[in-house]
C-alpha cells in the first residue's frame, strides 16, 4: 500500500536515518519522537531517562509493552541513498530508524483504537542498544513497572520483505567481550634470547582459545569465540614488552556460558607461564541469551500468520541483542521481519526495503490489541477456576 500514512512513516524513518546519533548521545532523536508523539495526543510518561523516551496509549489493569530502539552505529555511510547521514561517521547501519517508524506507527494506530483498547500499550523508545546499556537503564527507571508481557523485532536483511521469523526458547546469544594482555620482557629481534617474546606467547594463546571451543565443549553446542583485535609492535626490528589483544565469545547455552570464562582464563594464565611471560584477562558481560517465552512467541507467530506474513521458525542467532534483558524480567517474544537489504547488519551499505514499515506498525498495533485480549481473558479464567 502508499497511504499518507504508510508514506508519513517512511518521512519519518528518513528523518532519523539523516540525522544519527551514536549510544547514549540521542538528544535530537528524543526530540523528534517527542514532538512526533505529542502531535499524535500520545500521553508521555515521566522516567528519569537521559535519552529515549516512553509513550503509553490506553486504560486499564491489563498492560503490555512494544519496544524500539533509537541508536546508531559509528560507521560511515556508503548506501549511496538520497537522505543518506548527515553526520560523517555515524550511521543508521543496523536498522534501529526503521525499528522506531515501526513504532511510531504502531502508537498511532493503537491511539486511533484507543477507547476499544482493553488495557494499556507502552511503547518503548529505548537508546544505547548498540552498547547494551539502554534496557538497563531503562529496567532501572522503572519503565517495566507493571508490565505483564514486552515484544520488540529487528529486521533481517537475509529474509525477503513480508517474512517473519521467530523461535521459542533461546533465539539470539550472549555477547561477551575479553581483553587480553600479554606482558613480557622487549629486546632487539636480533637477539630474542635475551627477552620473553610477547608475539610469540600471545599466538600460542590464540590458538589455544580457537582449540578450546572445539575440544572442551560439546560439538553440538552453539559456541564461538573470535579474536577480533590485536595490537603489538611499534616497528620491524624490536620485539615489544606487551601484546593486547581481544575479542568476543558467544552461546545460547548458560551453563556453557558460565564455565567459559573460567576455562579461558585457566588457558591464559598457563600458555603465558608456559611462554615466561604474564598475561591478564578482563571479562565484560555483554546482553545474555535472549529467550522467548514459548506461549507470546507462538502468539506472536499466528497474528503474524493472520496479518499476511510468511512466517518461518528462525534459525538461532548469534548476534547480541539487549532486548534480553527484558526478557528476564518478565515474558515476551522478540521476532524478525524482513528487510531485503543486500549489505547486512552493520555495514556501510545496509540499505533496507522501506517497505517493511507500514505492514510492521499495523501488524504490532494488532499484536497489541489481541495480547490485551489474551491477558483480559486469562486473568477471568483464573477467577473462574
Amino acid at each position: 500500500m502508499n497511504t499518507p500514512f504508510d508514506r508519513q512513516l517512511i518521512a519519518w524513518r528518513r528523518e532519523l536515518h539523516t540525522w544519527p546519533e551514536l549510544s547514549g548521545q540521542e538528544k535530537a532523536t528524543t526530540a523528534r519522537l517527542r514532538a512526533w508523539l505529542q502531535a499524535a495526543d500520545i500521553t508521555l510518561l515521566d522516567h528519569p531517562l537521559a535519552t529515549g523516551l516512553v509513550g503509553e496509549v490506553g486504560q486499564g489493569e491489563a498492560l503490555i509493552a512494544l519496544r524500539a530502539d533509537i541508536d546508531a552505529l559509528p560507521l560511515h555511510e556508503a548506501s549511496g541513498v538520497s537522505y543518506h547521514s548527515r553526520r560523517p561517521g555515524v550511521m543508521h547501519a543496523c536498522g534501529h530508524d526503521v525499528h522506531s517508524a515501526v513504532m511510531l506507527g504502531a502508537a498511532l494506530l493503537l491511539k486511533q483504537q484507543e477507547a476499544a483498547l482493553k488495557g494499556r500499550v507502552r511503547i518503548l523508545f529505548q537508546p544505547a542498544e548498540e552498547i547494551a546499556a539502554g534496557a538497563r537503564q531503562f529496567i532501572e527507571a522503572g519503565v517495566l513497572d507493571g508490565v505483564q508481557a514486552i515484544f520488540g523485532m529487528h529486521n533481517e536483511p537475509a529474509l525477503p520483505t513480508n517474512t517473519f521469523a521467530t523461535r521459542a526458547g533461546a533465539f539470539y546469544a550472549n555477547a561477551d567481550k575479553f581483553i587480553i594482555r600479554v606482558s613480557g620482557k622487549g629486546a632487539h629481534a636480533a637477539h630474542p634470547e635475551q627477552g620473553v617474546d610477547t608475539i610469540v606467547a600471545a599466538s600460542q594463546i590464540i590458538q589455544g582459545l580457537q582449540s578450546l571451543t572445539s575440544r572442551s565443549f560439546n560439538a553440538l553446542d552453539s559456541l564461538v569465540l573470535s579474536i577480533t583485535r590485536i595490537d603489538a609492535g611499534k616497528t620491524w626490528n624490536v620485539l615489544p614488552g606487551s601484546v593486547e589483544f581481544g575479542g568476543t565469545a558467544r552461546t545460547h547455552d548458560r551453563d556453557v556460558r558460565a564455565g567459559l570464562e573460567a576455562r579461558v582464563r585457566a588457558l591464559v594464565t598457563h600458555f603465558a607461564e608456559a611462554a615466561g611471560a604474564e598475561a591478564t584477562l578482563s571479562w565484560h558481560a555483554g546482553p545474555p541469551v535472549l529467550v522467548n517465552d514459548p506461549e507470546w512467541t507462538r502468539f506472536a507467530s499466528e497474528m503474524a500468520e493472520q496479518a499476511g506474513y510468511r512466517v518461518q521458525t528462525a534459525d538461532l542467532h548469534l548476534g547480541g541483542e539487549d532486548f534480553a534483558f527484558y526478557l528476564q524480567k518478565l515474558p515476551g517474544a522478540f521476532v524478525s521481519i524482513g528487510s531485503a537489504s543486500e549489505a547486512g547488519l552493520h555495514h556501510p551499505a545496509f540499505n533496507p526495503d522501506e517497505a517493511l514499515i507500514a505492514p510492521a506498525a499495523r501488524y504490532f498495533a494488532q499484536l497489541a490489541q489481541q495480547a490485551l485480549l489474551h491477558l483480559n481473558a486469562r486473568c477471568c479464567d483464573a477467577i473462574l477456576t
